[in-house]
């Protein structure tokens, strides 16, 4: 099991609906497709600035002490990006301090942040 957040650029929602239903829509239209799209050059900065606070899973060693700390549950993350769009798994155990450390990064970004599991932007 994972803990998932989604990512975009665009307009900030007014209301959590809103973000779910552009979520979804982004979702369906970037990555539930069989068409490969490469991120935007945002996109891709925002997830070079986490890269830069954990790794890669392919980055480190299995048997290093370092990977057990890296909350990312896919390798490459990059490979979670399409367009203007990422939805991206992190491990239970590391996903409260990594999300909300990634929902800085996208705020200083201007990227929207939202939180499917409990349908919620995060701020």
């Amino acid at each position: 099991m994972s803990y998932d957040l989604a990512v975009w650029e665009g307009e900030r929602p007014s209301s959590d609906q809103e973000a779910g239903e552009t979520h979804s829509a982004l979702y369906e239209q970037y990555i539930d497709t069989d068409v490969e799209i490469p991120p935007t050059p945002l996109i891709a900065k925002f997830v070079e600035q986490l890269l830069q606070r954990w790794p890669d899973l392919d980055d480190v060693d299995e048997d290093d002490d370092e990977y057990e700390d890296i909350p990312w549950s896919t390798s490459p993350l990059i490979g979670e990006a399409a367009g203007p769009y990422i939805y991206f798994p992190m491990g239970y155990r590391r996903a409260e301090e990594a999300s909300a450390y990634a929902v800085q990064v996208a705020a200083q970004l201007g990227l929207n942040c939202y939180d499917p599991q409990e349908d919620r932007l995060r701020t």
